[in-house]
């Protein structure tokens, strides 16, 4: 079969024959891929910088995590691969899968899917996003974050406050359901007031952090307390664009009421992951077939995929390979 092999951690991938998987056990299934998404797990996880990397494979290994692909008898589904996905042939579990509406396209299902895993869970399970909460998105405008803006509504926020750095992205998030913007592009001291002044006139409940790094820091000083009582604020950390490490006072820590945690591979309970199976992808995949959850896709082929690899894609998009 065809596929896209890494032979090193920091290598490009390569299109090249590569021997078909074997299912293992009664819990694993042969199926035939259609569509993968590329995403910064996959890259980081193909670079070996990821907290899950796997050893390196001499022999090569085929990238990819998950996507949509057929069953023997023909039935769509969404899956986890256990070999890569990336290829024309590929093994999940069959625990983890969820066959797909009519009407939802290859392409979106594959692109939704681990966007909806960043959002849905960090909200609904981490969060524990309550109907009225105030929810603040820090990194809104990739794609993952504009995801949590619609998810953060269906799931009943109030207001949403999104932060970012191209103003033409964080414009548009107002036709997706954001309710307040603030633009990261500020000096500390301008968005450490601003931040300060919109949790003053709207305590935030919910943060769904994408960046890390030092818009955390300004964020969470801006919550910071002088002694009297404070608003709850619980703070979920999903992704680390902005870099791995803050700085963080312990006196931040102490002056207000702040739950800190983060959502992510290994974070989630088996009850979580059953329920992401059974519940949240079955609901959203309907929700995007219906219209109400829209995404921005770039469709390219499985054998330009080292040329792609590395590919420039613009804010808000997700590349999905077709094969």
């Amino acid at each position: 079969m065809k596929a896209a092999v890494m032979y090193q951690n920091g290598g490009l991938p390569q299109y090249v024959d590569f021997p078909e998987p074997i299912a293992q056990n009664n819990d694993e299934v042969l199926v035939t891929v259609k569509a993968v998404a590329i995403k910064q797990l996959d890259r980081s996880k193909a670079a070996g910088t990821h907290y899950s990397s796997e050893a390196k494979n001499v022999n090569g290994r085929v990238i990819g995590g998950d996507g949509v692909c057929l069953l023997a008898d023909g039935t769509r589904v969404y899956g986890i691969g256990i070999s890569g996905m990336l290829a024309e042939k590929a093994t999940i579990e069959k625990s983890r899968m969820v066959v797909l509406p009519a009407g939802l396209s290859d392409v979106v299902a594959a692109a939704l899917a681990n966007a909806v895993m960043g959002a849905a869970m960090a909200l609904r399970f981490k969060a524990d996003i309550q109907p009225g909460d105030v929810v603040l998105i820090n990194g809104a405008t990739g794609f993952t974050g504009r995801v949590a803006v619609q998810i953060a509504k269906l799931y009943g926020a109030k207001k949403v406050i999104v932060t970012g750095r191209n103003e033409k992205s964080l414009q548009d998030l107002i036709g997706m359901g954001a309710d307040e913007i603030i633009s990261t592009q500020q000096e500390d001291e301008q968005l450490l007031a601003q931040l300060t002044e919109t949790h003053r006139n709207s305590p935030i409940d919910v943060i769904i952090d994408y960046l890390w790094g030092h818009t955390a820091e300004m964020i969470l000083a801006s919550l910071k307390g002088k002694g009297s009582f404070t608003h709850k604020t619980r703070f979920v950390s999903v992704g680390s664009m902005g870099g791995d490490l803050i700085q963080l006072s312990a006196a931040n820590l102490r002056s207000v009421d702040l739950q800190l945690t983060g959502s992510g591979l290994g974070s989630w309970s088996k009850d979580q992951v059953g329920l992401l199976f059974s519940e949240i992808l079955p609901e959203m995949f309907q929700l995007a077939a219906a219209g109400k959850l829209r995404i921005k896709t770039i469709e390219v082929q499985l054998a330009n995929i080292a040329d792609l690899w590395n590919l420039d894609i613009p804010d808000g998009h997700r590349l999905v390979v077709t094969i």
